[in-house]
């Protein structure tokens, strides 16, 4: 192999990584943007109340709520979902005693980590678009106006 198609083979190889690279950041959600979700959507819940606030972050039709793979999660203390991005069929059950494959209470840990004015919580979990067990970390941060929190995971 020649130096020229050496250099051409290199930048269509950069092209490639680099486009893929990009489409990733692209369809995967950041902590970053995890959190500002969060924290819009604790204002959202301020603004229009809770039952409103919780109907908008399930709408699926809403894309204030569900950017790339984020999504707004909503839970009473007592484990009750109440609002679900991801799984409208969640809505209504205690899922206090829910843990993830390797046994840790995950909403549990969040309802802790809320309660503590906001925290991270790290867990395994199947990411709605690739169906795969992957790591995943939530932050949830509790409501002023209601007895529960709000929470938006990203996978990494």
């Amino acid at each position: 192999m020649n130096f020229r198609t050496l250099s051409r083979w290199l930048a269509g190889a950069a092209f490639v990584i680099g486009f893929h690279a990009s489409a990733l950041s692209q369809e995967f959600g950041t902590r970053e943007e995890a959190k500002a979700m969060v924290e819009a959507a604790v204002a959202h819940v301020k603004k229009v109340g809770p039952d409103q606030a919780f109907k908008d972050f399930t709408d699926k039709s809403n894309k204030d709520w569900q950017k790339k793979d984020l999504y707004v999660m909503a839970y009473r203390n007592d484990g009750t979902c109440v609002g679900h991005g991801a799984n409208d069929r969640l809505i209504g059950k205690n899922l206090i005693e829910l843990k993830d494959p390797n046994g840790k209470p995950l909403i549990k840990e969040m309802t802790a980590a809320a309660a503590k004015g906001g925290a991270w919580v790290e867990y395994d979990w199947a990411h709605p678009q690739t169906k795969k067990v992957e790591t995943k970390v939530t932050f949830a941060r509790k409501l002023d106006n209601f007895d529960g929190w709000v929470g938006v995971g990203v996978y990494r």
